[in-house]
């Protein structure tokens, strides 16, 4: 496991160990749960970004016209 030195203001280091402390989590387990839903967020927005560059746009159009017919624009 690699260590991360952040610097932050006296101000939000305080209140990140607050919020942790009300999670009931360390400030270390609070910032593993960060990071990995900042990849978890990335991942999901390379795999949305390259399905949209191989997508048939007039498909797609055709699926939101259908969409709007449905439940009205």
């Amino acid at each position: 496991m690699a260590t991360l030195t952040i610097r932050l203001p006296a101000s939000q280091h305080e209140r990140l160990k607050n919020l942790a402390a009300r999670r009931g989590v360390s400030l270390n387990k609070m910032f593993e749960e960060f990071a990995a839903r900042a990849i978890a967020e990335s991942d999901a927005e390379t795999r949305f970004l390259l399905r949209a560059d191989r997508a048939d746009v007039g498909e797609g159009l055709k699926v939101l016209d259908r969409l709007d017919g449905h439940y009205g624009s």
